[in-house]
């Protein structure tokens, strides 16, 4: 018969074996919380003078031709819807103000375009063409920052005088109108979206609409109203100082 105190020492030996299962079945590892390192926001200057280039297509041009004879219109055979590929320069300064909650940017710029914006048509009766030579644009442009500073979103208006060849005359040679070099002052407005590549790079994405009004062309007898218009899409790149 073993002893009491036999049974004790037993009992005692398989508690301490029995422990570290229990304290291994209950430990919790701790959690370490990993934190996000903040990063600073750099802000950009926009403050400064520019020079750029664009290339662009214009399209959806809408001069209704009309002849008159002394003032009175008697036949409208059909429309000049402007087109074509067209490239310019642009030299400008604006300057980057803060507001209550944005970045805003005001500026001027003075570009130059030109290429191929033109259309023409034919009927039995009558012919018509437009050829753009060149816009001489004087443009302010105003927009707001996005929260890193590097993408400005802005608006365009501008005035802006174009040189252009128009032709209008009849297929019998009684009628030809013809203005070479006319010149006529209208407007653009549009708006653009600017992306900063580097400090001194951006790249540029513009829409617009130009109009340059109604100017008469005419003989003394017969005559014909010049309404040059059109949309223009431009991609272009400007490099500042």
């Amino acid at each position: 018969m073993m002893s009491s105190g036999f049974i004790s020492r037993l009992a005692g030996a398989a508690a301490f074996l029995a422990a570290p299962a229990a304290f291994a079945g209950g430990f919790v590892a701790p959690t370490v919380e990993v934190v996000d390192p903040i990063v600073p926001v750099i802000a950009q200057d926009w403050t400064g003078a520019y020079v750029g280039a664009s290339i662009g297509y214009a399209f959806a041009g809408d001069d209704r031709v009309g002849y008159a004879e002394n003032n009175d219109v008697f036949a409208s055979p059909g429309k000049l819807e402007l087109s074509g590929a067209n490239a310019g320069l642009r030299v400008g300064y604006r300057k980057q103000f803060t507001g209550q909650t944005r970045e805003w940017v005001m500026g001027a710029e003075l570009g130059y375009e030109g290429g191929w914006i033109e259309d023409s048509f034919s009927t039995a009766e009558y012919e018509a063409g437009n050829e753009i030579n060149s816009v001489l644009a004087l443009r302010v442009k105003t927009g707001v920052l996005n929260a890193p500073q590097d993408t400005l979103f802005y608006g365009i208006l501008g005035v802006a005088r174009a040189d252009y060849d128009y032709r209008a005359s009849s297929t019998d040679g009684v009628i030809d109108l013809v203005g070479n070099g006319e010149k006529s002052t209208g407007y653009i407005v549009g708006f653009g979206v600017e992306r900063k590549m580097t400090d001194k790079l951006s790249l540029t994405g513009e829409w617009e609409y130009a109009n340059f009004g109604k100017t008469n062309l005419g003989d003394g007898v017969y005559s014909t109203e010049m309404t040059p218009d059109y949309h223009n899409i431009k991609l272009g790149l400007n490099y500042r100082f």
